[in-house]
């Protein structure tokens, strides 16, 4: 007999998959315990004493998926750390029922409750998200800094030292526009052009992404800033004039989103990615953690979409409220906003017709051959209508991009020299490969290379269905890669032995490891030959890998 078991217990800071704001959320594995009814149970519990406690007018919220649960409920902003322990006594409540056992006495728990909530509270940090609210600004906080308004319109103070309302130069403060960017691939590239078109249209763009916090093109602070950090890193600094917020499932799940408002919001796809965590076993459930997002939108067709991904294209079918769709492909029964027409990039605003650009004019759809950048870029023209730019600025920015190790690094980078062309990009699960290989087959090449990796966090069989997307390609070489920062609980050799195991049932003959991502270029730079193409996914050491590529592409052209 397996029991139940507390996963996690923590605080939701914004909108996420469960509540329609800041709350508690605690997941469990309920073991050989029925879901259902645990949950039924929980949420009496919950509810019982999230009334003694004094807050009767927030919602609970349950979710059952497989083999496990998750119950979580609103709660005020200043006591969400008292909100978790007031959940953990409905859980503990809920365990000694299932284990026959005396639970914690429900007249200690509210007494204990009741001063931790008093303790914790903060009546000035209500009263600025009220008159927040009340201003039409938006408010961000977390438990370092408060802010009121966004970018430019921003301030921000301490959260130990807050000012009165009646304080605030209210009439100074405002926000910027803001789009959410998620999806399972492509949020990086969508948000660079976007901050290009931004650039283009004479504004301060701010964005976070997995390669940092940019301003105006700066690098304010490197690492993976696609979560609620990140986000308010761009929020409040006054120099933006338009925000650009990659938003990854990760902090979706753990937090939320970090931001209240968005005037518009992508989701680019759903693919097979990360099943397993917070009681995400399917793309059904990908696909509900990313489209979180709308529910920071006022307006739903602001909420764009690719036609092309079926779990997004069900999602929406037989609805009366449609978002803004965009498709590379023809898309019968549905009103594309964005779409290919004859090699040309076509927009539709909803009143006029908008010709962009030859789908050839955009740099890093690599002359149309990326055609997952052609699907990129038309969700772009979407987000960017939402924002507000024109059509010039959209155009000068989509054909002034250039996919190089400066613009976009590690996105479609691509180096030619002397016959050998070197693609550096970031596929990482079976989508993202299929898309590298699918660029790979429309570019024209004597031999081909690929280096493959994958993280240990994946279950066996993801890792063996990446290895497939790489093999339709049947390239001369494969080098499997070592990475041994991404094991994450696996023993070295487990991962790559499962890529090599596959590739070889598949038919590939010339496939040999290396120990690490470095190795695996220094290996396939040696290969080379004049009219060879090599393919190269980074993921634990992009600068060293493109620092490598550069080096050797100049020695080549001076030799």
């Amino acid at each position: 007999m397996t029991g139940p078991v507390l996963e996690d217990s923590r605080r939701l800071t914004g909108h996420n998959l469960l509540t329609p704001g800041p709350g508690a959320v605690i997941d469990v594995r309920t073991g050989d315990a029925d879901p259902v009814t645990v949950i039924d149970r929980w949420k009496a519990h919950a509810r019982r004493i999230i009334d003694a406690v004094g807050w009767s007018g927030e919602r609970t919220f349950g979710r059952v998926f497989v083999g496990g649960a998750s119950l979580a409920f609103t709660a005020p902003i200043d006591t969400l750390y008292a909100a978790t322990e007031v959940n953990e006594w409905a859980w503990d409540t809920v365990l000694a029922e299932i284990n026959g056992s005396n639970g914690p006495d429900f007249s200690q728990a509210v007494r204990r409750l009741r001063e931790t909530i008093v303790a914790e509270s903060n009546h000035r940090l209500l009263a600025l998200q009220n008159a927040a609210a009340t201003k039409g600004v938006s408010f961000i906080w977390d438990d370092d800094h408060v802010s009121v308004g966004m970018g430019r319109g921003s301030f921000t103070w301490a959260t130990r030292d807050l000012p009165a309302v009646d304080a605030v130069a209210w009439n100074d403060r405002f926000d910027v526009p803001v789009a959410l960017v998620t999806g399972s691939n492509g949020k990086t590239t969508t948000v660079r052009l976007l901050a290009a078109i931004a650039t283009s249209a004479g504004k301060t763009p701010g964005f976070s992404s997995t390669d940092g916090v940019f301003v105006a093109g700066d690098l304010v602070d490197g690492g993976d800033y696609s979560g609620p950090g990140g986000a308010r890193a761009v929020l409040r600094d006054p120099r933006v004039d338009v925000a650009i917020l990659e938003t990854a499932r990760g902090g979706l799940l753990r937090r939320g989103l970090g931001v209240p408002r968005a005037d518009a919001a992508i989701v680019t796809n759903i693919a097979m990615d990360h099943f397993g965590e917070y009681g995400v076993d399917g793309l059904e459930d990908i696909a509900s953690a990313k489209l979180v997002v709308a529910r920071a939108l006022e307006d739903p067709s602001q909420l764009i979409l690719n036609a092309e991904d079926p779990t997004l294209a069900a999602r929406f079918d037989g609805r009366t409220s449609q978002p803004g769709w965009y498709s590379v492909q023809p898309c019968q029964g549905r009103d594309l906003r964005a779409w290919v027409e004859r090699d040309v990039l076509c927009f539709n605003d909803g009143n006029t017709r908008h010709t962009i650009a030859p789908v050839a004019d955009v740099p890093i759809t690599l002359d149309g051959a990326a055609a997952h950048n052609v699907s990129n870029v038309l969700g772009a023209i979407c987000v960017a209508h939402g924002l507000r730019f024109s059509v010039d600025a959209i155009r000068d920015g989509l054909t002034t991009f250039e996919p190089n190790a400066s613009n976009s690094p590690g996105r479609t980078n691509v180096f030619r020299a002397h016959g050998v062309t070197i693609i550096v990009d970031f596929a990482h699960n079976p989508e993202g490969m299929d898309a590298l290989v699918a660029t790979a087959k429309r570019l024209s090449s004597r031999r081909t290379l690929l280096v493959i990796g994958q993280a240990g966090d994946r279950d066996d069989e993801s890792i063996r269905a990446f290895a497939r997307s790489a093999g339709r390609l049947k390239p001369d070489r494969i080098i499997v890669k070592e990475m041994p920062t991404y094991l994450r609980g696996r023993e070295p050799g487990v991962v790559t032995d499962l890529i090599e195991t596959e590739l070889r049932r598949l038919g590939m003959r010339d496939v040999v490891q290396a120990s690490s991502e470095l190795e695996a270029v220094d290996m396939a730079l040696a290969w080379a030959r004049a009219g060879d193409l090599l393919l190269v996914p980074t993921h634990e050491d992009r600068d060293g890998v493109l620092e490598k590529v550069e080096v050797f592409t100049k020695a080549r052209e001076q030799g």
